[in-house]
């Protein structure tokens, strides 16, 4: 099982979304090696995107990842205290990504349970914050190159679209008629999934 190739992430969010499913992100560290297979993940599509940091294309200092070629990290900061790691897609100067939301945990349960504070193994990557802070992602990773040996995604054979589901995005409220996009994928059924209100309708991603 290798680390997917630089190739696999110069595509479109939306494809690099339900593409990245069953794949393994890794992170080695000092304390250990953690891993989690990709439940749930979100697109977000560029400059036209009221949902996405690139919304109007003027990169910051905090963007400026998200304008260079796919396969770098992009780590924000929310509430001031959660990390979310996202998968810059497609090629330079088409600034997308891809959130990673939710990972079935592998390798190092032990040391996301030390991180975490929880032994709920349901929960410890059931969300973007709590993937993060299980896997010891901080802003210190954003920037880092998935194709090396710190932070990297190792492939798996693809979800079948039967399996996959597929609905509106989580809390962007904000982003007035890109609210709705259905570019939010997740394994169907998986319970690592994070728990999100009714109100996210789901429907079969092959429909």
């Amino acid at each position: 099982m290798g680390k997917l190739k630089r190739n696999f992430y110069l595509k479109g969010a939306e494809e690099l979304a339900s593409a990245l499913l069953g794949k393994v992100l890794v992170h080695k560290t000092d304390e250990g090696v953690t891993s989690g297979i990709i439940v749930e993940t979100e697109a977000y599509v560029g400059p036209d995107d009221k949902g996405a940091h690139s919304c109007g294309g003027v990169p910051t200092a905090r963007t400026a990842v998200m304008f260079g070629q796919g396969g770098f990290s992009y780590v924000y900061l929310i509430y001031g205290m959660y990390c979310c790691f996202n998968v810059v897609a497609n090629e330079k100067d088409k600034p997308e990504a891809v959130l990673i939301r939710a990972l079935e945990p592998l390798d190092g349960i032990e040391l996301m349970i030390k991180r975490r504070g929880t032994d709920k193994l349901e929960n410890l990557c059931s969300g973007p914050g709590k993937l993060c802070a299980a896997l010891g992602i901080t802003r210190e990773q954003s920037g880092t190159d998935l194709c090396k040996d710190e932070l990297f995604i190792l492939d798996k054979p693809d979800i079948a679209k039967s399996n996959i589901a597929v609905s509106p995005r989580i809390n962007i409220d904000y982003a007035e008629e890109y609210r709705d996009k259905l570019w939010r994928y997740f394994i169907k059924d998986s319970k690592f999934a994070s728990k999100v209100p009714k109100k996210y309708v789901s429907q079969d991603f092959s429909e």
